[in-house]
């Protein structure tokens, strides 16, 4: 498919009320995503046409972007690069999802991005440090990262404080002898304890986010 087709395709589907939600969440595309992934599904993997998807700019093109390239074709600065683009919320999560987690160089960008002076940029590096506690802790530092989190969670602009809450939580759920220190934590900053939470879903506020899944896991 070529890039002006698939964005007559995208075109198509706009939908002026899916807009307006959207937009209330910073999102600036009007498509819903399952018919989104639909278009993907028929394009397939094509990674030469995602980057022109992407070099538009274009908050919808993105998305479809990030549904139909190849996370280990790109390069260590063009995902720094793409990163600091993703502006929107769901492209950001996007990204973050099917392209910075999936790359042989997510380690490589962790590392990269930890310590970035920009907020979205160190959450993405927070968001594979989850991935790291969760999966492969090896090497890494968790009672540092507990530091680390009791000083700048609370104050941490929302799009990092809510990775480095993810990361807090997990902590307390996959590493015992750290539990009772990550509930600590939780229950003193207090962060995400008033977020809305859905009937059947698990709240983020850390201290019953950690007893939720524990519970599940060992009951």
């Amino acid at each position: 498919m070529t890039v002006d087709a698939a964005l007559a395709e995208l075109a198509a589907l706009e939908d002026p009320k899916m807009r307006a939600a959207n937009e209330k969440r910073g999102d600036d595309h009007g498509i819903n995503l399952s018919r989104m992934r639909a278009l993907a599904k028929r394009i397939k993997t094509d990674h030469p046409l995602a980057l022109k998807l992407w070099s538009t700019g274009d908050t919808a093109a993105r998305l479809l972007a990030l549904l139909i390239c190849t996370p280990r074709s790109f390069t260590p600065d063009e995902l720094d690069a793409m990163l600091r683009q993703t502006q929107p919320p769901k492209v950001n999560d996007w990204f973050v999802n099917y392209v910075a987690k999936k790359t042989p160089l997510a380690e490589e960008m962790r590392m990269r991005w930890f310590d970035d002076a920009d907020p979205t940029v160190a959450a993405a590096a927070w968001a594979l440090t989850t991935v790291r506690v969760q999966k492969d802790a090896a090497g890494l530092d968790l009672p540092h990262l507990l530091d680390v989190i009791e000083r700048d969670l609370r104050d941490a602009p929302a799009r990092l404080q809510w990775s480095m809450n993810e990361t807090l939580a997990n902590i307390g759920i996959f590493h015992p002898e750290l539990r009772a220190r990550a509930r600590d934590i939780g229950e003193r900053l207090r962060v995400l304890a008033d977020y809305p939470t859905a009937p059947g879903c698990t709240s983020p506020f850390a201290p019953i986010w950690i007893d939720e899944i524990v519970r599940r896991r060992e009951g």
